[in-house]
């Protein structure tokens, strides 16, 4: 059984001769017509793209309002259009007046929105780094490189978690102004400076318009430092190293003199002891191991009192690790870092400072924060050993939160080998130095107190 199907898309006709009867050999012409549904598709596609293009013109328009027009603003048009809507359909000629008026009102401000992209702005700073309690003086560069005069307007800088706002007057094309500002740094930190913002807005505060520029400056203010006597750094003098208990047969630090023994080397023998006793006797030295210098920096927020007191802690470690920086020592500047909540107790992480140059460290510690969620002192210093190479000497800087029981316990991370000082930082204590067996505990109550106290205990 066969299915006859016809296509409504051809049509078939018969060619005919030239006296109009139908020819036997005739041949078969098949056009092909247009589909209403190629039609309909093509008009889909159409209205899809027209409908995605007016979905990002109304949110490109619906985000510029938002940002232009101000509270203010939206009350105006709110009364234009209840104005004049309720003016014209009950004819109230009060509310017809009032809308008529808002509408005037958008209009005279429009023209204040002009010229937000018509400027230059550069940032420039007298020092990208400072002491923390100084100041910085800058200046901003404001040129017109329009064609047209600029009407006045205002410039924001934002400086950290501040705004200084700057006025800008009336510039014509090409003419350059320079604004000078003053940013006071009280605090230690890292401060963002920029990027500027170029406000136009309107004398009644209806619409606003904002352009930034991409002139963005990092001002580290470091912590204050104090100069650390040089002998004392660490509490032991050593240039060309620290000697240890271990006697090798060749070294720079004598130990003693002692009998010849098969494979000595002949360079070592000291005759004259050899003379004395008729013996081969040969010299006996300590190994001696290069300083490596590390300060555990206490981040945690219940080891200090207050604000004052961790800040003090910081300049401690600072004073410390520029002075051992400069002599050119091997050096660990470690503190605890921060650790989620969901994972304390079963991760352990330090973080490290930068100890290329002194710069690099102040830069380091200009961003450390006291940290509410980390290791405990005792946890940091036992981390710190297992990540450090053999220490010699180890500072341990806290607050006075932290008890002498608590100190000896981190103590018991280091070495026998090692020298350990802790830096106790307490505001409302008297500077003083108490030996602890192998710990030896300075606690100072001023930072001007600290090269003292390691003056004290190096003569000690």
């Amino acid at each position: 059984m066969s299915e006859d199907v016809r296509s409504p898309l051809t049509r078939t006709s018969t060619g005919t001769g030239a006296t109009g009867s139908t020819a036997t050999g005739s041949t078969a012409h098949t056009s092909v017509t247009t589909a209403p549904r190629g039609m309909l598709v093509r008009l889909a596609l159409a209205m899809s793209v027209a409908g995605r293009r007016t979905h990002r013109a109304a949110s490109a328009a619906g985000q510029w309002l938002g940002e232009t027009v101000t509270p203010a603003g939206w009350l105006a048009l709110a009364v234009a259009v209840a104005g004049l809507a309720c003016g014209l359909l009950f004819g109230w000629i009060e509310w017809i007046v009032a809308g008529i008026a808002a509408v005037v009102m958008m209009l005279l401000c429009a023209p204040f929105l002009f010229g937000a992209r018509a400027y230059d702005v550069q940032v420039r700073l007298g020092h990208e780094r400072v002491v923390a309690g100084g100041t910085v003086e800058g200046e901003i560069d404001i040129r017109n490189h329009g064609r047209r005069t600029a009407l006045p307007g205002r410039l924001d800088l934002p400086v950290g978690d501040g705004l200084v706002e700057l006025g800008v007057p009336l510039l014509r094309p090409g003419h350059t102004v320079a604004q000078p500002v003053t940013i006071p740094t009280p605090h230690r930190g890292i401060i963002t400076v920029g990027p500027p913002t170029s406000v136009r807005t309107d004398p009644v505060g209806l619409l606003r318009r904002e352009h930034s520029w991409h002139d963005e400056h990092l001002l580290y203010v470091h912590p204050r430092t104090v100069a650390v006597p040089t002998t004392s750094t660490g509490l032991v003098r050593d240039l060309e190293g620290q000697a240890s208990t271990r006697l090798v047969d060749a070294d720079m630090s004598f130990h003693a003199i002692r009998e010849y023994a098969p494979g000595d080397a002949r360079r070592q023998i000291h005759w004259k002891s050899t003379a004395k006793t008729g013996r081969l006797m040969v010299r006996q030295f300590e190994e001696t191991r290069r300083s490596r210098l590390a300060i555990v920096l206490d981040v945690a927020e219940r080891d200090c009192a207050d604000a004052d007191e961790f800040e003090l802690a910081v300049s401690a470690a600072a004073s410390l690790a520029v002075q051992a920086s400069r002599e050119g020592r091997d050096l660990d500047v470690i503190s605890g870092a921060e650790i989620p909540r969901v994972v304390r107790g079963r991760l352990r992480a330090i973080q490290r400072l930068t100890a290329s140059s002194p710069q690099a460290l102040l830069d380091g510690f200009a961003g450390v924060d006291a940290l509410e969620s980390t290791m405990r002192l005792e946890d940091v210093c036992r981390l710190a050993v297992e990540s450090s190479e053999q220490l010699s000497v180890a500072f341990i800087v806290t607050g006075s939160p932290v008890s002498v029981t608590r100190l000896r316990q981190a103590r018991l991370a280091f070495g026998a080998e090692t020298a350990v000082i802790a830096v106790r930082c307490d505001e409302r204590a008297h500077p003083r130095v108490q030996p602890l067996g192998d710990l030896t505990v300075l606690t100072i109550g001023v930072l001007d107190d600290l090269a003292g106290l390691l003056l004290r205990g190096a003569q000690s």
